[in-house]
């Protein structure tokens, strides 16, 4: 009996699926509900807005082991291996100090943007001319969300959304260059300040996350030789590795850069983004964080000095509520925990609710960039009725007499807007609707402000940004939900401690914090990471237990109903994100039966146009390279070789007359650069390489620059401990070999992790595609 190969593949291209769907026969014929075939393999970084859909391909993060890795720097001199050392702590420098300028500028546009707004908006209440402010209000905020949103439609529809679910399925192995292009980056800093200026219910950390996510990938390419940065010392980091590692050190300083929260930002990548972390990536995040932070205190300063116009002292979200003692006791447990439960099942519901809406949003954002752009404004309109609106519901109160800034308020920001009321009073309502996001939540968590709002005006903001913020999501410009989920839960938990007041000895503000702390771990379930944020935004660690035990309950409330919400916009974007958990399944489940179909492999010496037949014929990115008679007596595994590095040689044009191996040493006329990964999206096809007729008669030795080492398992191995190595080790092909006795050496296959994921998940393979699975018989397989 001769021996079976198994193997899984990536799916064929258009012209051989129909040559392929003939021979391919399902080894598993129950759970079909699991099993479930799509039309292609292929997401929208955008699926929200409509964009169209980009092929999914995995990242390659292992370490090719051939006869050119012993060329490399990693086996050469110290001297290499101290400059790639340094210039990866230059470059973890370079993207905490540029990310913080970034941070910093987008912060200080959008207060003044916004400020001037306010400004003069406020100045046209106060002449009574109600009507005029208005209309300046509404056309001001529409003139901004038009302008973002046609930006993003017509130069990058990538940047649409916050980007951290592209830069979570990027870090977990998705390659998707589009998502980190320069017109990405430029859209994503552009067209967040102006959607955030436009009083639109949104927020910047999650813009800048991807932001980051961008600076980092970018100065990870590895030089640009249209720009002639080819500096040696870049080229070091032409792999998916290094480019990992700092991707990674750019959404923690994203995150540092949006909150000034350094420890925080290092914490959030490490839980909620990256799939895989050492200990040396940790130093280097870390230090990353800590240059933002230091950059932008700096920066700070000189703002403190006036100098930064409507920007104001402080400026970034920081919300000081330290006071002198926060008395709390055993009887400020009760309400606590119900504060916790109730805001587990809001975020639960704020998760469900925007999970339906940005599907509705589709359906419209699919019929063209019109109908992306008309939704944007419409949104914006019924926003800038709102937060108009609404305030004229309100009361007027009187001004506190104990009150240490002016009563009202006459300008940009402040506790007492003034809007309708009579000279003396203010209206509580517009002081929360007539500020920005961040000046809202500062007057929310604000001491000694018990007094400061009415019931009613509480209970209509909190559902007005619930809503408004779920929403405005969706549309086409770079929109964060960090902020606005912030902003939400402290108008609930401000409106729990009006009730229970009297009966707790926190404060309103105290309870502010703790609402936030309630709904953030209700719709993201993160739970050190937001602990350590929270705590850096509000500068008081006396607060620590109480928000330690209000992350807990609500995320495990949260957690009985659904999904967080990254994780629910990964799975509608389409990424093909693999989970730290295996499915109970899919121990019952062993590799072999979820393979079928042909082969696509290589002999050690193979024919050019062999290989130029299989590459423009399948999609495949890595094939088997085996040695069978004359080069072997029996069949045996040399290795693997990546699509990329065949087109590599194709391309060289490294042929041979006549099907014979070549010296070791004929290997030095390439460099280890000529097989680096290229830049962003710019990797070589096969359609670009012209052949002629003799050339096609060649061949080439595949020997020296197949990867020797590949990781291999046995048929038998179960499909959950297939996905743990596959998540675990960041694998992109893994080798399937079969245990028969008596055979000494056999062939092998491979799966793809991509695929792998539309085989394994229940939910969203028909979403995603599943992969193409191989099976071939290996004939005159000698047996001892």
């Amino acid at each position: 009996m001769p021996p079976t190969v198994v193997v899984g593949a990536e799916p064929p291209t258009p012209a051989a699926e129909g040559d392929m769907e003939a021979v391919t026969q399902p080894l598993l014929n129950h759970n079909n509900n699991l099993l479930r075939r799509s039309a292609s393999n292929c997401t929208s970084q955008v699926a929200i807005v409509g964009s169209n859909v980009c092929p999914i391909e995995s990242l390659d993060y292992e370490i090719v082991e051939n006869d050119l890795f012993k060329q490399d720097w990693r086996s050469g001199r110290k001297i290499d291996i101290f400059q790639y050392v340094c210039m990866k702590w230059i470059l973890c420098f370079l993207i905490g100090f540029l990310v913080s300028l970034v941070g910093f500028c987008n912060n200080l546009a959008v207060e003044n943007i916004a400020g001037v707004k306010f400004v003069v908006t406020s100045n046209m209440m106060l002449a009574r001319k109600y009507l005029a402010a208005f209309l300046v209000f509404t056309s001001a905020n529409f003139g901004l969300t038009l302008f973002a949103s046609l930006i993003t439609a017509f130069i990058a529809p990538e940047a649409a959304g916050s980007g951290i679910p592209e830069v979570k399925a990027y870090l977990n192995g998705v390659d998707a260059p589009v998502i980190f292009s320069l017109r990405t980056l430029f859209v994503k800093i552009v067209g967040s300040i102006s959607a955030v200026s436009s009083s639109l219910n949104i927020g910047k950390a999650g813009p800048m996350v991807h932001t980051g996510a961008c600076i980092a990938a970018i100065m990870g390419q590895g030089g640009s030789k249209k720009y002639r940065l080819t500096w040696k010392w870049l080229q070091f980091f032409k792999n998916d590795r290094d480019r990992r590692d700092l991707v990674t050190c750019g959404s923690a300083a994203g995150i540092a850069a949006a909150f000034r929260a350094p420890v925080g930002g290092v914490l959030f990548a490490l839980e909620e983004m990256a799939s895989w972390w050492r200990s040396a990536l940790l130093w280097r995040a870390f230090f990353t964080t800590a240059v933002c932070a230091i950059v932008l205190r700096a920066l700070i300063d000189v703002c403190m000095r006036g100098q930064c116009g409507l920007f104001g002292k402080g400026g970034l979200i920081m919300f000081d509520v330290t006071s002198a003692n926060i008395p709390y006791h055993l009887v400020d447990v009760p309400p606590v925990l119900v504060l916790a439960i109730v805001g587990g099942i809001l975020g639960s519901l704020y998760n469900l609710i925007l999970n339906k809406v940005l599907r509705t949003y589709n359906r419209i954002n699919e019929k063209g960039i019109a109908y992306r752009i008309l939704l944007a404004c419409s949104m914006s309109i019924i926003t800038s009725c709102l937060l108009f609106g609404l305030p004229w519901l309100a009361t007027c109160r009187p001004c506190p007499s104990d009150t240490s800034e002016p009563c009202p308020t006459i300008g940009r920001s402040g506790n007492y807007k003034k809007f309708q009321c009579p000279p003396g009073h203010y209206n509580d309502l517009a002081s929360l609707f007539f500020n920005t996001n961040d000046d809202a939540i500062k007057n929310l968590f604000s001491k000694n402000t018990d007094s400061e709002f009415h019931l009613l005006s509480m209970l209509i903001f909190f559902v007005t940004c619930f809503f408004l913020s779920i929403f405005s999501y969706g549309i086409v410009a770079p929109t964060g939900l960090f902020v606005p989920v912030i902003v939400t839960g402290a108008a609930y938990g401000r409106f729990v401690g009006m009730i229970v007041s009297g009966r707790s000895n926190l404060n309103h503000g105290l309870f502010a914090v703790l609402g936030s702390a309630s709904l953030l771990g209700g719709s993201m379930r993160a739970t050190v990471s937001l602990c350590i944020i929270i705590l850096e935004l509000t500068n008081n660690l006396l607060l620590l237990p109480l928000i330690m035990l209000v992350l807990l309950v609500s995320k495990t409330v949260a957690d009985s109903f659904n999904g967080n919400i990254y994780d629910l916009l990964v799975q509608a974007k389409g990424f093909p994100y693999l989970e730290a958990h295996a499915e109970p399944y899919m121990r019952q489940l062993t590799v072999s039966d979820v393979v079928t179909g042909p082969l696509q492999f290589f002999h050690g010496i193979e024919k050019v146009s062999n290989i130029v037949h299989v590459l423009r014929t399948t999609g495949h990115n890595g094939f088997p390279v085996l040695d069978e008679l004359p080069l072997s007596e029996s069949p045996i595994l040399s290795g693997l070789i990546l699509r990329a590095h065949l087109i590599t040689l194709l391309k060289q044009k490294a042929f041979l007359h006549d099907p014979v191996c070549i010296s070791e040493f004929a290997v030095d006329e390439f460099s280890p650069d000529d097989f680096a990964k290229k830049g962003l999206g710019h990797g070589d096809r096969i359609e670009d390489i012209i052949l002629t007729d003799e050339e096609m008669e060649m061949y080439i030795d595949l020997h020296h620059f197949t990867n020797a080492s590949p990781y291999t398992v046995l048929e038998t191995m179960s499909l959950s401990k297939a996905r743990t190595l596959f998540r675990q080790l960041g694998l992109r092909h893994l080798l399937v070999v079969p245990q028969i006795p008596g055979v000494k050496i056999t062939s092998s296959g491979y799966h793809d992790k991509a695929r792998l994921h539309a085989r394994t998940c229940a939910e969203s393979s028909s979403i995603h595609g599943t992969k193409q699975v191989e099976k071939v018989e290996i004939p005159d397989a000698s047996l001892e």
